[in-house]
């Protein structure tokens, strides 16, 4: 007997998937894969260590780990250049990560040392780098959208060709000020793709009880903002949906939507117990749809040795075992850093 097939992540949340692009991916090359792999697994192994930092104590405040959703920003960078501009919520270590900011400054900053890329002095919901143009890390819900819609309006300003990339959630998408930047962003035909990272769970509470339309791809209908569903746990197919995205805006064309359909293994924040979703929801997605095991498979079947793949996860893991002893072990910052940094 055929075995039955396996629901997406989109299905299993109800959800209408008429916008989703049809049939498979476009297949990566071996080179394009193993580089997927290891930044997957360089995130979900820094989540891993931060959680257990967490736990011990050495990390404070709030910390959203990014484990499951791997996918979504990895397939993102994949499609952008340098130059081009990233901005997000607080659930923000992969994407640091997915930019080229070094593991040991965002641990250091998560632990509150001097060689943290906020000085210490943000946390978790606050890191930045200009280097890698990546501008935050917000902690207030929603914020991000006007403020990526802000960096798109600067390059329509000065005449460039990059793009910025605002990602929110589930939760995010229902706030007011996410539709005054769509209104201005289609007016303007701003350079700018807002990625809805719909995980299902706004902190806790599904998008069915909280989402009135829930193919979060339409919610730019009324500004005349295309938009396009994806399978989130495929990096294939978030490369794909970017390079489509960027390519509209760096023509000129206005903003582009991706409701990157995805799911959390973990809670909304690390105090977070998750109750409102079962133990075998959870268990199915992981090992239906796992991102890196997918990548893994292919890599696997395409003649990579297991011996090989343990390679790429044994260096990654030395990495972050350094980011969390360099963090650990990092000064804090000087008191005299409690005036600097303050604009009046």
């Amino acid at each position: 007997m055929a075995a039955a097939p396996k629901k997406s992540v989109a299905k299993e949340a109800g959800q209408d998937t008429a916008s989703s692009s049809a049939g498979s991916p476009p297949e990566f090359t071996k080179e394009q894969e193993l580089k997927a792999l290891r930044e997957m697994l360089l995130i979900r192994r820094f989540e891993e260590k931060a959680g257990q930092l967490y736990g011990m104590g050495a990390i404070g405040g709030f910390c959203h780990l990014y484990i499951g959703q791997e996918a979504v920003v990895v397939g993102m960078q994949m499609a952008l250049k340098q130059g081009d501009q990233v901005i997000t919520g607080y659930r923000d270590h992969g994407h640091m990560l997915a930019c080229g900011m070094e593991a040991n400054g965002v641990m250091a900053e998560l632990t509150g040392r001097r060689g943290g890329y906020s000085k210490g002095k943000g946390g978790s919901m606050h890191m930045f780098s200009m280097e890698k143009n990546f501008y935050g890390g917000h902690g207030i819900v929603g914020a991000q959208v006007s403020l990526g819609t802000g960096l798109a309006f600067a390059n329509r300003y000065r005449g460039n060709d990059f793009v910025s990339v605002a990602y929110f959630g589930d939760g995010a998408a229902n706030q007011g000020q996410v539709y005054e930047s769509f209104n201005m962003a289609e007016l303007w035909k701003l350079p700018v793709i807002y990625v809805i990272e719909n995980n299902r769970y706004a902190m806790g509470t599904s998008v069915s009880r909280a989402s009135a339309q829930q193919d979060f791809s339409k919610r730019g209908a009324s500004f005349n903002i295309p938009g396009k569903q994806v399978d989130g746990m495929d990096v294939r197919a978030v490369k794909a949906a970017a390079d489509e995205a960027v390519a509209w805006c760096r023509a000129g064309k206005g903003p582009f939507i991706l409701e990157m359909q995805t799911y959390r293994y973990r809670g909304h924040s690390m105090s977070d117990p998750a109750k409102y979703r079962t133990r075998e929801e959870v268990e199915k997605v992981r090992h239906d749809q796992d991102p890196i095991e997918q990548v893994r498979n292919r890599l696997l079947k395409a003649g990579v040795s297991e011996q090989d793949l343990k390679a790429v996860d044994a260096e990654v893991r030395e990495i972050v075992n350094a980011s969390a002893d360099f963090a650990q072990h990092d000064p804090e910052p000087d008191v005299s850093e409690l005036y600097t940094d303050i604009y009046r």
